[in-house]
């Protein structure tokens, strides 16, 4: 098979598992609002994204890493703002 092709199926699997998290912390963000958003999934999504992470590594594969550094990111900043909200939701 062709490499551009094999490389573009890798880049947009990348770019969309990526960023997949994004809407829904624009949505936090916007609605200030945790329900119907699990900690322990995104705590699961964030281990997974730092296992692909390390084998990347592993594997010396920059692709992997940065990919799955900024999903790991983008889930560790949403993970932050839904604790801060959960915990002012709670004080009130």
């Amino acid at each position: 098979m062709c490499n551009t092709f094999i490389n573009a199926v890798g880049f947009t699997a990348a770019t969309l598992t990526t960023f997949s998290f994004v809407p829904q912390f624009l949505k936090l963000i916007k609605t200030k609002k945790t329900e119907g958003l699990s900690l322990m999934m995104m705590m699961q999504i964030a281990i997974g994204l730092l296992l692909w992470i390390v084998y990347g590594l592993l594997r010396r594969d920059v692709v992997l890493i940065s990919a799955n550094t900024v999903g790991f990111l983008i889930v560790a900043a949403t993970i932050v703002v839904f604790l801060r909200l959960k915990g002012k939701n709670n004080a009130n």
